[in-house]
């Protein structure tokens, strides 16, 4: 039998790592950021270090006696400092080159009004929420102590499309733990039924068939269709739901316009009681393209022309070097010797300057970075800038090459970035995808046969929906030789159903 022993020691491994300095994780993260991210970065990094200022807003003066309580300190501490040598290693600073964060190279001029108001500083008004509506409603109950806890917890427990998953017994255990008020399955549901006819009608219905139910009986008892879809709803829900009409129509024994008018009296109800509330949180969060691109065609041909790349600089200030910090530096510089508070207030100020010299360069070159991946995207998809038709195959690999950097940077450019152009705004993002190549031998965007797909099933019979494989033969007679599944994943990312849940009511 062999034996196996376990050494210990120290051994000599090299190997090779890439560390990123804390200044190339900052600037990594500042290429990901928005224009409106970048303004709040800006802002922080004004309000923490003074040697950054705006150039409009500046009011430099700078104090010549910045350190007469240091030169009238006791003479311990000027001994102390005498006795230290004290030499300046660092770089020479070109002043000149931080009192403007212009690029010639990459002209950042704003598509906005100068003049015009700060949007950003006008404060969003204010909406009353679905709970604070649910809670006015919930006094009118007139509801006892218990009750009003059990009101609070079902509530509380809404979710943003207005329904309460929550379980009852979880409602009920919550509050005997909290409160120490034994409440039974029976009270829970007699609030939460009180709750759900406030308005909107079904909000706190605990799935679809209990919303729409809860709806129909509120409706006016005249309305075309309602029995219909009442019995909808309590007998053939499973086949609804699989949009198995003629099943329907057999099981009820209803007549095709009696089914065609239930199926409309349903469609005016609303599945997702409590939508709005998101739709108005939504309304206040508006799109800040991060760029402008404009073609200007020339006065002879339409297809020679100019593009105008513009950077939004919207709110972002002018940054400079403080002049009263850059003249005290070299005051401080200029001294022979310096006791230990001067030395303590030479490093302090120093590393502020140099701290604002290294912010000023990195949103110099976030811009120049930016400025050079929007020139190539809009180089390569020129055809769609000028007539808002026809996104050629590109991928990130494509601009990376081109700008000679890393496809994760690209990555980090374009994601979460805009471009606003005459035909509408667009995520970077949204010019990069695959090609397909037809059975002419042309390369086409995927993103061209989505959209011909979307089309052919927008045009489909509604009561006789293309099936996937009937979508692909269709797409093969325009020429994209596609296979069903890569119909499947396409029709999928369009977010569109299959065949048997597009069928309609004719």
């Amino acid at each position: 039998m062999l034996s196996q022993s376990i050494k210990q020691g120290q051994f000599q491994k090299q190997t090779q790592q890439q560390k990123l300095s804390p200044q190339q994780i900052q600037y990594i993260k500042m290429l990901q950021m928005s224009s409106q991210h970048i303004e709040q970065r800006i802002k922080e990094e004004l309000e923490s270090n003074p040697a950054l200022e705006d150039s409009e807003t500046s009011t430099d003066e700078y104090d010549a006696d910045y350190d007469s309580i240091s030169e009238s300190g006791d003479s311990a501490t000027d001994t102390d400092a005498s006795a230290d040598s004290w030499e300046d290693d660092g770089p020479d600073v070109d002043w000149d080159a931080y009192h403007t964060d212009d690029i010639d190279e990459y002209p950042s001029q704003t598509t906005y009004n100068p003049d015009a108001i700060n949007w950003q500083d006008i404060p969003t008004p204010y909406r009353e929420t679905q709970l604070e509506k649910l809670e006015q409603q919930v006094i009118l109950l007139d509801l006892d102590e218990k009750q009003q806890l059990i009101a609070d917890q079902i509530i509380g427990s809404i979710d943003d499309d207005g329904y309460f998953r929550r379980d009852i017994a979880s409602v009920a255990d919550g509050i005997a733990f909290q409160n120490g008020i034994p409440v039974s399955r029976e009270e829970v549901l007699e609030v939460l039924q009180g709750i759900q006819r406030l308005d909107p009608p079904g909000i706190a219905a605990r799935d679809l068939r209990e919303c729409l139910s809860i709806q129909l009986e509120i409706l006016d008892p005249d309305t075309a269709g309602l029995e219909t879809a009442k019995k909808i709803v309590k007998d053939t829900w499973d086949e609804f739901e699989k949009k198995h009409f003629e099943k329907i129509i057999r099981k009820l024994g209803v007549t095709e316009d009696e089914f065609r008018a239930a199926y409309e009296c349903l469609r005016m109800l609303d599945p997702r009681p409590g939508s709005f509330e998101t739709a108005a949180a939504d309304a206040g969060n508006y799109i800040t393209p991060d760029f402008e691109v404009r073609y200007e065609p020339d006065d002879d041909n339409d297809e020679q022309g100019d593009f105008t790349i513009t950077m939004n600089r919207r709110n972002m200030p002018d940054l400079v070097v403080s002049k009263s910090y850059e003249q005290m530096l070299k005051d401080m510089e200029a001294r022979s010797k310096k006791n230990r508070e001067q030395k303590e207030t030479h490093v302090f100020v120093k590393s502020k300057i140099e701290s604002a010299k290294w912010f000023m360069e990195m949103l110099r070159q976030r811009q120049q970075t930016l400025m050079g991946v929007m020139q190539t995207i809009v180089a390569l998809q020129d055809t769609f800038f000028k007539t808002g038709k026809s996104i050629k195959p590109m991928i990130l690999k494509d601009i990376a090459e081109r700008v000679k950097l890393d496809v994760s940077t690209i990555s980090r450019v374009v994601n979460g970035k805009y471009v606003q152009t005459p035909f509408g705004v667009y995520e970077l993002r949204y010019f990069f995808n695959e090609g397909i190549t037809t059975e002419s031998g042309e390369e086409v965007s995927n993103l061209e046969v989505k959209n011909i797909l979307s089309e052919i099933i927008e045009n489909e019979p509604g009561d006789k929906p293309y099936s996937d494989q009937k979508l692909m033969e269709m797409l093969k007679e325009k020429g994209f030789k596609v296979a069903r599944r890569t119909v499947t994943k396409y029709r999928e990312q369009l977010k569109l159903p299959p065949a048997r849940l597009r069928k309609k009511v004719i």
